[in-house]
């Protein structure tokens, strides 16, 4: 599942080649991946003549905020043009975005097309059809609409999130900090792969009870869980299956990683075998000399 650095490279994607993208068009491929309105006509007519004027994200949610255009001659930008809701998009497991200028026929796992005046195509693709859509109109609440929104934690750049607020809603856990830091009501955008790194960085066992870390030892996972995001993002995301961003490229950091997908193999700072074991049911890998 795209997590926090993946979903972020689509974001920067999307905000630098929709330029004054006014969505002229809508079709609809498979109706199971609008999640609200529960009516795809709705959907459809909400969507109709709105520019899409900013992109913003929510832990691995995408939100677009939309603007209404009332005529072709409309002058950019449109700050002070009426809202039109949002857009909001979850890629879940295998969702992907592709721009494509004079479209062209859709593969068989296309199942949203959004199309402007010149014909040009932003292409919503989901072998698996895990992802969601929902059109917020303006006024209604997004985090009661989408419930899964609405319970996320602070993000990992915010500065609500810090060895404080870490020790605090873990002080009395006894989960295995992997399995909290997976927990997206407590920190939003972490998945599998970016908790295995950070906690390899911070030399933390994946194992250890939350409730028995300390406070040194949460500001250096904090510190750690920055730096391997932003390591990422730079480098375009993760991918080890089907990610790909706007352009349809993959993403470069699953060949920096030091411990996830490298079971087996020498650890870069020590040189034992990298170890791989399940919690909660998410493959988990780390150096056993390295964390403790």
């Amino acid at each position: 599942m795209p997590e926090l650095p993946e979903v972020e490279t689509v974001r920067r994607g999307l905000e630098q080649k929709l330029n004054n993208f006014i969505i002229k068009k809508v079709e609809v491929c498979r109706d199971s991946t609008v999640a609200f309105p529960k009516n795809n006509e709705e959907f459809i007519k909400g969507l109709l003549n709105s520019l899409i004027y900013k992109w913003d994200r929510r832990g691995k949610y995408l939100i677009a905020q939309l603007k209404e255009v009332e005529n072709e001659n409309t002058q950019f930008p449109l700050k002070n043009s009426q809202n039109n809701g949002f857009l909001v998009v979850h890629l879940r497991m295998t969702g992907y975005f592709k721009f494509i200028e004079n479209s062209t026929n859709p593969c068989k796992h296309t199942r949203i097309r959004f199309f402007d005046k010149n014909n040009n195509e932003l292409r919503y693709v989901d072998v698996r059809s895990f992802g969601q859509m929902w059109w917020i109109n303006k006024g209604q609440s997004l985090n009661k609409i989408i419930k899964g929104l609405g319970s996320l934690g602070p993000e990992p750049f915010s500065k609500d999130f810090d060895a404080n607020y870490l020790k605090k809603v873990i002080s009395k856990r006894t989960k295995s900090i992997k399995a909290i830091l997976l927990d997206q009501t407590i920190v939003a955008g972490i998945g599998n792969i970016y908790a295995d790194e950070s906690l390899y960085s911070a030399g933390i066992s994946p194992f250890r009870e939350a409730r028995t870390i300390k406070k040194n030892e949460l500001i250096k996972l904090r510190e750690s869980i920055v730096t391997v995001l932003t390591k990422s993002i730079g480098s375009g995301g993760t991918t080890f299956s089907d990610f790909r961003d706007l352009e349809g490229e993959n993403g470069n950091f699953g060949l920096q990683t030091n411990v996830y997908r490298r079971t087996g193999k020498e650890c870069r700072k020590c040189g034992n075998l990298i170890e791989r074991q399940k919690i909660t049911g998410r493959s988990t890998h780390w150096c056993p000399k390295c964390q403790k």
